[in-house]
C-alpha cells in the first residue's frame, strides 16, 4: 500500500530558488565562481561534478551565512537528482534554521518529510511530518506519508488512529476524505482483525468512492448479519451495485427470497446468475437449475393471484400482508403499486418490524424514481443497528 511521493516537485523548487537568489548578487566573491560552476554542472545534469564544486565552495574560507544557504540549496538539488538522499537531507536540515529560508520553512519541512519517506526512513518521516502538522503547515501529502510510514512499520494501531482522526477532520471541514487515506484505515483495521472498524472503513469507501470491489467487501459482512431483514436487504443492495461476488451469493439470496414468499425475486436473482454464468461446477448448475424451476413455478402462481392478494391485504388488518404484497410488486418491476401497498401497511401501525417496513418503502420509492422521498425515508430509519447500517447504505443510492 506504499504510494511514492515524487521528488520532482521538490527538485524543481530548489533549482528555481537558487537561480532567483543567485541573480540577487548576494553571493560573496570568494565562492561565486565555484557556485557558478556547480550551477552549470547541474544544468548539464552532471551531478557528481555539481556536488564536487559545492564541496569546494563549502570549504572556502571566509564564506558568509548566505553563501552557506545557497550552497545547501544547490547541494540538496544535485544530491536528490543523483539519489544521494543522505547528502540532500543534511543540506535541507541545515537550511531549516537559516534566516534566509524563513519564508520557506513550511514548504521545506513538507518536502523533507517526502524525502525521508522516499528514502524509506519512516521514523524520520513521522517525526518531521508530525512536527509540520503540529505547527500548522502540514498538507495532504504530509498526512499521507505519516500515515503510510506508520503502516510500513507495522504500527497499525497508530496508523488507524492517525488516519482516522485525519478522515474525521476532513469530514468536519466538509471535505471528501482522500481515497488512499480511507484505504490505509481499512487495511490497518484488517491487520488488527477489527471487524467493526473494517466494516466502518468500507462504508467510508463506498460513500465517497463507490465501486463494485468496495461494495463487495462491505457486503460480505452484511450478508452475515444476525438480523434477517438486514441481511436480505443487503443482498438486494449487492445486486444493485454489482457486488454479488460468487454463485453462492446468488443461491443464498434466491433461497431467502423463496422462504420470504417472494418467488418473483428468487426468479430474477437466478436468471441474473445464469446470464452472468456464475455457476461453473456441474453440481452447482444442477442445484440452481432445480431451484430456478421451483422459482418459475411459484412466481407464475404468485403473479397470477397478485391482484387478489392486494385486495385481500387492503381489506385486512395485517400490515405484514400489505408489505409482502408490496415486495411482490417490486419483484415484478411494478414499483408504483408496490409503494402504495407498503405505505398502506405502514399506516395500519402493526408491522412486525416497523424499521424493516420503512426500509422496504425506501427501496420501493427509490426504484420508482422518487429519490428525494426515498432518501428522507431511508435516512430517518431507527431501530436495529445493522438494519440502520443497511438503510444508510441504500440511502447513498438516493443521492
Amino acid at each position: 500500500m506504499r504510494t511514492t511521493v515524487g521528488l520532482l516537485a521538490v527538485s524543481v523548487a530548489l533549482v528555481l530558488t537558487f537561480s532567483a537568489v543567485a541573480n540577487a548578487e548576494k553571493v560573496s566573491p570568494a565562492v561565486a565562481k565555484t557556485l557558478q560552476a556547480a550551477q552549470n554542472a547541474s544544468k548539464a545534469r552532471k551531478w557528481a561534478e555539481c556536488l564536487s564544486n559545492l564541496r569546494a565552495a563549502d570549504a572556502t574560507a571566509g564564506k558568509t551565512a548566505y553563501d552557506s544557504f545557497i550552497i545547501n540549496e544547490l547541494t540538496a538539488f544535485c544530491a536528490l537528482s543523483s539519489n544521494d538522499v543522505a547528502t540532500a537531507t543534511r543540506a535541507y536540515e541545515a537550511n531549516l534554521s537559516s534566516p534566509f529560508a524563513a519564508d520557506k520553512i513550511a514548504q521545506r519541512t513538507r518536502d523533507l518529510a517526502k524525502i525521508y519517506f522516499n528514502a524509506r526512513d519512516y521514523k524520520k518521516t513521522i517525526e518531521v511530518g508530525r512536527d509540520a502538522i503540529a505547527k500548522g503547515y502540514g498538507d495532504a501529502d504530509t498526512y499521507l506519508v505519516v500515515a503510510q510510514s506508520y503502516y510500513q512499520t507495522n504500527d497499525f494501531r497508530n496508523a488507524r488512529e492517525f488516519v482516522g482522526n485525519w478522515i474525521k477532520d476532513q469530514e468536519k471541514r466538509g471535505q471528501r476524505p482522500r481515497e488512499n487515506a480511507i484505504q490505509i484505515y481499512v487495511t490497518s483495521c484488517m491487520r488488527l482483525k477489527d471487524e467493526a472498524c473494517t466494516a466502518a472503513g468500507f462504508e467510508k469507501l463506498v460513500t465517497y468512492y463507490p465501486n463494485p470491489a468496495g461494495w463487495a467487501n462491505l457486503m460480505q459482512s452484511l450478508f452475515a448479519s444476525r438480523n434477517e431483514a438486514a441481511a436480505f436487504n443487503a443482498y438486494r443492495l449487492a445486486t444493485e451495485v454489482g457486488a454479488m461476488r460468487t454463485g453462492d451469493d446468488y443461491t443464498e439470496m434466491a433461497q431467502r427470497a423463496i422462504e420470504k414468499g417472494l418467488p418473483g425475486e428468487a426468479l430474477t436473482t437466478l436468471e441474473a446468475a445464469f446470464a452472468r454464468k456464475v455457476f461453473t461446477d456441474k453440481r452447482d448448475i444442477d442445484r440452481n437449475t432445480r431451484l430456478l424451476t421451483v422459482a418459475k413455478e411459484r412466481a407464475a402462481t404468485d403473479r397470477a393471484g397478485l391482484a387478489k392478494q392486494d385486495r385481500d391485504a387492503a381489506a385486512g388488518k395485517s400490515a405484514d400482508a400489505d408489505l409482502r404484497v408490496g415486495q411482490a410488486y417490486m419483484s415484478y418491476g411494478q414499483f408504483a403499486p408496490a409503494v402504495t401497498a407498503i405505505k398502506r401497511g405502514i399506516a395500519k401501525g402493526n408491522a412486525t418490524d416497523p424499521a424493516e417496513a420503512q426500509l422496504v418503502l425506501g427501496i420501493a420509492l427509490l426504484k420508482s424514481g422518487n429519490k428525494a422521498e426515498a432518501g428522507r425515508v431511508l435516512r430517518g430509519i431507527k431501530g436495529d443497528v445493522e438494519l440502520q447500517r443497511v438503510a444508510k447504505l441504500w440511502s447513498l443510492r438516493a443521492q
